[in-house]
């Protein structure tokens, strides 16, 4: 009997110690201080980031294998304008010219992801291993490293093998446990020696709902109220398994890290003095970021999840709760496996409590929540439906890690902002701000004590955007996507976060405005040179239609008026802004 109350007594110990944690985070108290002026410490990390389907293009090519986005993309109706990533911005064929761009950025390291499909096409690592696959990637590590830039690598960016969700269903099968496993031990054996930084998943919150719960990403499952959590319950245990993996078999050599990157919203309540609104805000945190966070730090889901999932199962009329639970041994097994933590953020949402009725046709993870989601209309929104600019929530963010999970090492490795427009201009003043205000509120974190190593922008190209295909771009370099060549041209952000690294920081005002003053004088050339080069293409395509009679009205007003107009508007820019440069003068 005294060892079964020595146990509880434990228990109880343990579950104060949780609870005293939580409770450091103030909701109460949000600083909106103005701007600081200061260095990040010496050693701070600065890069950018890709993924493989989005840039890599070669979706058929040298023996790659069909992922779940090569398929679901080439279903009509999925993406916007029935756009595919089958070419993107042949990164397969274009990573020494990118290596250069990141150069001339002053980039510490690249984050980029590998494709399970590329290099183990069936999924299965006993099938057939593509030894092309693995010669691109090995090329493109070695060729970051001679340029002195760090790789940071994602396992698994979305890509699922295609064999594996026709055979056993993906992420709703426990068997995808083991072969992720295999496909991980196969990259720590062939690029361990020269990785040291490992990522298992990117952002498994949008694999599970918009995956398995939704439907609006591959696979396109609409598994409502148990597919995001049966998905999301395999790949933690997946991710646990590949850090012991490492951390037995490769560590020792190797001396690498193993993290896991999560995308996170911050949420705000809307009525600080109200509990309600409170207990809400943190739901909405913790049904997102400690989903996944809570297991990996403390060896379960969180306790609002569990209760709250839990009783609705109850209502519904079911035995058992819709959220998974993992046995003691489980517990035990996937606490602690995280050497950093990578985050990944972008907005944030005011939050509100908001009941929702009992009922199995309602069922879904977001009416789990009881919540609902507000924006405030003086937020700048760039073009992004979702994407709104609101810096301090990201300091708010990293100060609840820090509360919430023992102030891990943490890597920020997603931040970054959209434009939505069909013509891109190349003078994108709105993401100047947003890098300058969200570094800088992720400095304040630093100050606050927060362990935040390094940034990496979110994204080094435009690429393919997922189920919103090239109708959206959050790249520093625009992609020409109407070139078969896709040709980078940098836009002026490129300047302004090109100066933040050489800097380390932001080291006074007059310096700082000084850079965006720069910037944007610099890309007033490149737009003259971009739109010269969509005049060139307009011409050639309108020839080439000149010699086709059989070619289709539509065609003609994709191929001429589209660019015609871009090229009007980018024209249009260069000039409007040269006339202000000249009146400033």
């Amino acid at each position: 009997m005294l060892p079964h109350c020595a146990a509880s007594v434990c228990h109880v110990l343990v579950l104060v110690l949780h609870l005293s944690a939580a409770e450091d985070f103030d909701w109460t108290k949000n600083n909106h201080d103005s701007f600081y002026y200061g260095t990040f410490p010496a050693g701070f990390s600065w890069g950018a980031g890709s993924s493989a389907y989005q840039t890599e293009g070669a979706w058929d090519k040298d023996g790659k294998g069909l992922s779940i986005w090569d398929v679901f993309s080439h279903k009509k109706g999925k993406i916007q304008q029935n756009d595919t990533g089958d070419s993107s911005c042949e990164g397969y064929y274009k990573f020494k010219d990118d290596t250069t761009l990141m150069k001339e950025l002053k980039l510490n390291h690249y984050r980029f992801s590998i494709s399970w499909p590329r290099i183990i096409p069936t999924g299965v690592k006993t099938d057939h291993i593509n030894e092309k696959g693995i010669k691109y990637y090995d090329e493109l590590i070695d060729h970051l490293l001679e340029n002195k830039i760090t790789p940071i690598v994602t396992l698994y960016h979305w890509d699922l093998p295609q064999v594996l969700q026709e055979k056993y269903g993906g992420w709703q099968n426990i068997s995808m446990i083991n072969h992720f496993n295999e496909f991980a031990n196969l990259c720590f054996e062939r690029f361990g020696s020269r990785v040291k930084y490992w990522i298992t998943f990117n952002n498994p919150w949008s694999v599970a709902v918009e995956g398995y719960e939704t439907g609006e990403h591959a696979p396109g499952l609409r598994l409502r109220g148990t597919g995001a959590y049966r998905a999301a319950h395999h790949m933690i245990k997946a991710h646990a398994k590949v850090w012991h993996t490492y951390d037995t078999q490769w560590r020792g050599k190797q001396q690498g890290l193993v993290g896991i990157s999560l995308s996170g919203d911050w949420g705000e309540p809307v009525d600080i003095s109200s509990q309600k609104d409170i207990e809400a805000a943190e739901r909405y945190v913790q049904f997102y970021l400690g989903w996944f966070a809570t297991p990996v730090f403390h060896g379960d889901y969180p306790q609002v999840m569990k209760d709250f999932v839990g009783r609705k199962s109850v209502q519904q009329g079911l035995g058992t709760s819709r959220l998974p639970s993992f046995s003691p041994q489980e517990k035990s097994y996937i606490k602690g496996t995280c050497d950093f933590l990578g985050i990944g953020h972008f907005t944030t949402r005011y939050i509100t409590h908001k009941g929702s009725p009992p009922g199995r046709s309602g069922t879904s993870y977001f009416t789990d929540r009881d919540l609902a989601e507000l924006v405030d209309p003086r937020w700048p929104d760039p073009g992004s439906e979702w994407l709104y600019s609101v810096p301090w929530g990201f300091r708010r963010l990293l100060n609840f890690v820090k509360t919430q999970y023992g102030n891990p090492m943490i890597y920020v490795t997603e931040n970054g902002v959209s434009e939505k427009m069909s013509c891109t201009e190349l003078c994108d003043e709105w993401r100047i701000q947003y890098f300058k205000d969200y570094i800088n509120e992720m400095l304040k974190a630093v100050r606050d004590g927060v362990n935040v190593k390094g940034y990496t922008a979110w994204s080094l190209l435009d690429k393919f955007e997922w189920d919103e295909g090239y109708s959206e771009r959050f790249g520093l370099y625009y992609v020409d996507f109407r070139n078969k060549n896709k040709p980078r041209y940098p836009k002026a952000s490129v300047q302004f976060y090109k100066r933040v690294i050489s800097s380390n920081g932001f080291p006074n005002q007059r310096e700082v405005e000084n850079w965006r003053r720069k910037a944007v004088e610099t890309c007033s050339s490149s737009n003259q040179l971009l739109a010269a080069e969509e005049q060139r293409s307009t011409a050639a395509n309108i020839l080439r239609l000149i010699h086709d009679p059989l070619t289709s009205h539509m065609e003609m007003v994709t191929e001429i008026v589209v660019p015609t107009v871009c090229t009007l508007c980018i024209l249009l820019s260069a000039i409007f802004l040269m006339f202000l440069l000249r009146r400033k003068n």
